[in-house]
C-alpha cells in the first residue's frame, strides 16, 4: 500500500518576491526524488478557473478558498501540492490551513522586500500601480499581511534560489513526506 505524502505548500509574499520561481524549481527537484508534486500557480488559476474574480478584497478572499479547495483534492490524492499565491490575508491562509489535517499544511513566507519587488517588476505591475493604473495592488495600495508563524521564511533578495531550495528541501526531509 502507498503511503500518503500528501502535503501543502502555500508559497505566499507580494508579486515579484519570487514565489513561482522558487515553487518550480523545488517542483523539479521533489519530482526527482519520486515525490507526485503539483504547482497550483496564482496567475494560472486566475486565467482558468478563477477568471471571473476582480481584486476586491471579498474577490481575493474567494480566490483563496477557491485554490484552497483545489490544493486539498490533490494533496488527498497523496500529492505535495506548491501553491504560488500573494495570498494578503492571514485569515484567508489560516482558512486554508485548518482544512487541512495537522501538520499537512506548510506556510512558506517568501519575505522579499517591497522595494526589491519592484526592482525586478517581472511583469511591469507595479509601476503600473504606482501610476494608478492597477487599483488595489498588494503593497501598493492594498495591504499585505505578513505570516505570523511560517513554518519556512525565505527573503530570495539575500539568497540564491539554489540555497532557498536547499533549505525547503532539507525541511521535507525532516518532516519525512
Amino acid at each position: 500500500m502507498e503511503q500518503n505524502t500528501g502535503s501543502i505548500f502555500w508559497f505566499t509574499g507580494l508579486s515579484g518576491s519570487g514565489k513561482t520561481t522558487l515553487a518550480t524549481a523545488l517542483s523539479t527537484k521533489l519530482k526527482e526524488l519520486g515525490y507526485k508534486v503539483y504547482l497550483l500557480d496564482g496567475d494560472v488559476l486566475r486565467t482558468g478557473l478563477c477568471n471571473d474574480l476582480k481584486f476586491s478584497d471579498q474577490d481575493r478572499k474567494e480566490n483563496i478558498r477557491r485554490a484552497g479547495k483545489v490544493a486539498k483534492l490533490f494533496m488527498d490524492e497523496g500529492y505535495i501540492v506548491l501553491c504560488t499565491f500573494i495570498s494578503p490575508f492571514c485569515s484567508d491562509r489560516q482558512i486554508v490551513r485548518e482544512t487541512c489535517p495537522n501538520g499537512k499544511f506548510h506556510e512558506v513566507y517568501v519575505s522579499t522586500p517591497l522595494g526589491k519587488c519592484e526592482e525586478r517588476d517581472p511583469k511591469g505591475l507595479y509601476a503600473k500601480a504606482r501610476s494608478g493604473l492597477i487599483p488595489f495592488f498588494t503593497g501598493i495600495d492594498s495591504p499585505y499581511e505578513k505570516p505570523n508563524n511560517p513554518e519556512l521564511e525565505i527573503n530570495t533578495s539575500n539568497c540564491s534560489i539554489d540555497a532557498a531550495i536547499n533549505y525547503i528541501l532539507d525541511y521535507v526531509l525532516e518532516i519525512k513526506l
